[in-house]
């Protein structure tokens, strides 16, 4: 599955640097605005312990991780939403994501220049909040015009209902709140789809730290928790910093100690990565067998045969059933055979709904 996590914040907040430390693509991370022009887009691995514990198991010829695309969107302004700056190339590469890694510089340097001359997370996320709604309260405006005569004059049932939740929405986004905690319903929602909001996509709140508050954080970072506490957002803490030290580190031993000292149990990098696959709501299915064992994304719902279908739409198509084996009977008992040899194997149908962890093998025919 291609999905993406757009990186956004206000020029010189550390976007660039924390998308380096993310992938191996190389942002340039420079101390002036708009360093980034064009989207820089990194493929990262998904850190999977339970991967690294089946191949340990299984021994295949090859290992096949999970994967996220990055992408470091250029800089917002204010005006934006209008096409100030470098707002429509902006707005256009947050409407390509699935969701949204909010950076915010949670700390005093007076070597790095602020775009508005001084650090305030709560103004700066205000700013790229407010021009995510205006393109919205553009977009669901030009829809209502369109809609509305069908809606009012006709007997267009779905019209009136599109219009009915544009009109909801649009009150929503006025009084300065995301799409996405409009008061409507996840099927009321399917009526506007098509629009691809920018406030309905889910936000991850990334505070950029010193040194000294990566552990405990600090005064912008109650303010930033305050902030978003009604949002159903969650709030990680990071130093862009500290992560930039830890990826020139080659050894995986120097960069544990190098945790360690700083009295860290992983990196920030690897909190980060996991939070976005947390976010996009995903699921992790493995396939394990002597060629290979292999972590698959889906979507936390999927039946069976949508599972089977991201590994081939033929597997979907013709799909028969699936044998399942929980991770934690895998991990104890070892391996596939010594599942079955205790009733550990399970045979599920097209009913089925696969949970986080299942290692799966499905038999089809087309």
């Amino acid at each position: 599955m291609a999905l993406q996590c757009g990186i956004v914040g206000l020029p010189n907040v550390g976007k660039s640097t924390l998308f380096n430390c993310l992938s191996n693509a190389k942002a340039q991370a420079a101390n002036f605005p708009f360093c980034t022009i064009e989207p820089n887009i990194g493929v990262i691995t998904v850190p999977d312990e339970r991967l690294n514990k089946l191949s340990e198991l299984v021994k295949p010829q090859r290992v096949v991780p999970n994967n996220i695309e990055i992408v470091d969107i250029a800089g917002l302004v204010k005006g934006a939403s209008k096409g100030e700056g470098l707002g429509n190339q902006f707005l256009g590469n947050i409407r390509a994501t699935n969701a949204i890694i909010h950076v915010l510089r949670c700390f005093d340097d007076g070597n790095v220049i602020h775009v508005d001359g001084s650090v305030d997370p709560i103004r700066d996320k205000e700013i790229i909040d407010t021009e995510l709604q205006l393109k919205d309260l553009d977009t669901v405006s030009k829809r209502i015009q369109k809609v509305e005569k069908m809606a009012k004059t006709g007997g267009d049932k779905d019209a009136k209902k599109t219009y009915e939740v544009l009109s909801i929405v649009k009150t929503h986004l006025e009084t300065g709140n995301a799409a996405r905690t409009a008061p409507i319903s996840s099927e009321d929602f399917e009526f506007i789809e098509d629009l691809s909001l920018l406030t309905v996509k889910p936000v991850l709140y990334v505070c950029n730290v010193d040194e000294a508050s990566v552990n405990t954080g600090n005064k912008y970072v109650d303010l930033v928790k305050e902030a978003v506490k009604n949002e159903n957002a969650e709030v990680l803490i990071i130093s862009a910093k500290i992560e930039s030290e830890i990826a020139e580190l080659e050894d995986y031993e120097e960069r544990k100690i190098f945790l360690e000292d700083l009295g860290l149990a992983e990196s920030g990098v690897a909190k980060l990565i996991i939070a976005a696959y947390r976010l996009l709501d995903l699921y992790t299915y493995f396939t394990a067998g002597v060629q290979e064992v292999r972590a698959w994304t889906i979507t936390k719902g999927f039946t069976a045969p949508q599972a089977a279908g991201v590994i081939h739409s033929d597997f979907e198509k013709g799909f028969i059933r699936a044998e399942v084996i929980k991770y934690a009977d895998f991990v104890q008992y070892g391996s596939e055979n010594a599942c079955k040899e205790v009733g550990k194997l399970g045979v599920e149908g097209k009913t089925y709904v696969v949970e986080d962890g299942d290692i799966m093998h499905f038999r089809f025919n087309v």
